[in-house]
């Protein structure tokens, strides 16, 4: 904690890290306000993404900002207990590995992982899209994959991963509705809206949503594809943008106030 002049005391800022399949994007968080308090690092993920190399790059990024205090970290896999227990679109020997401690050792910090879309879910439920809603809410993270974060009521049902769910025709819902299938691709927004559909159907479908968030940096393009999106649930882009993975990071890394 910090103290103010007057003696009131109020959180120092915790250092946010998301690990994406493409970049890792890291900055101080202010937890109270949800807003960066220096600018956004981003640095290309390492090839191979393997731990060692992304525990590299992390502490590289901790280093950037001369960090000594606790450090959050949001990455593209299952997390239970500090350790992963998947791997999407980083190297499968993460699979088995306790990141925390890795993590850790690399910085010479306290260090908090959880799953990436349910650190950008944390970030929109608190302090965007999803802020005061009520019932159940899905958050959708569409980049190199597709990230998901459950809500009910407010509270989160982790690692749900529901970006690897079978479409007909056998097809896995991120190799077929990601932003990266769209470039891949070269699909026009009404081709890559009509899959980002029948993927948000069946979503639509088995939870019932009230309201389901579209993030990721492809959410600023909401007015281009949305004409193709008919659901029941509400839909809406997300309000933080590509910075939802280092708040929510950085809050679940928070000590309580």
């Amino acid at each position: 904690m910090t103290e103010t002049g007057t003696g009131t005391a109020f959180p120092a800022p915790v250092l946010g890290i998301d690990v994406g399949g493409s970049a890792l994007k890291g900055a101080p968080v202010d937890t109270r306000t949800g807003t960066l308090t220096a600018a956004r690092l981003l640095v290309p993920t390492p090839r191979p993404a393997t731990p060692a190399a992304i525990a590299a790059t992390v502490a590289g990024m901790a280093r950037h900002f001369a960090w000594q205090g606790p450090l959050g970290c949001g990455i593209p896999a299952v997390v239970r207990d500090g350790r992963a227990g998947t791997a999407a679109n980083i190297d499968h020997s993460w699979i088995g590995t306790d990141v925390g401690a890795l993590f850790g050792a690399a910085t010479g910090c306290p260090v908090t992982v959880l799953n990436d879309a349910d650190a950008a879910g944390l970030a929109e439920m608190r302090f965007g899209a999803g802020k005061g809603q009520r019932g159940t809410v899905i958050l959708v993270t569409i980049g190199t994959g597709l990230g998901t974060a459950l809500f009910h009521d407010g509270v989160l049902v982790p690692n749900t991963e529901l970006g690897h769910l079978r479409l007909p025709g056998d097809l896995v819902a991120e190799h077929f509705a990601s932003a990266a299938a769209k470039r891949r691709e070269q699909l026009d927004w009404p081709a890559w809206a009509g899959r980002l559909n029948l993927y948000l159907g069946q979503l639509d479908a088995f939870f019932s949503p009230d309201l389901i968030i579209l993030g990721g940096a492809i959410s600023g393009d909401f007015a281009a594809f949305s004409p193709g999106l008919s659901l029941r649930a509400a839909v809406c882009p997300a309000l933080l943008g590509n910075d939802a993975g280092i708040v929510g990071a950085a809050l679940a890394a928070a000590p309580p106030p």
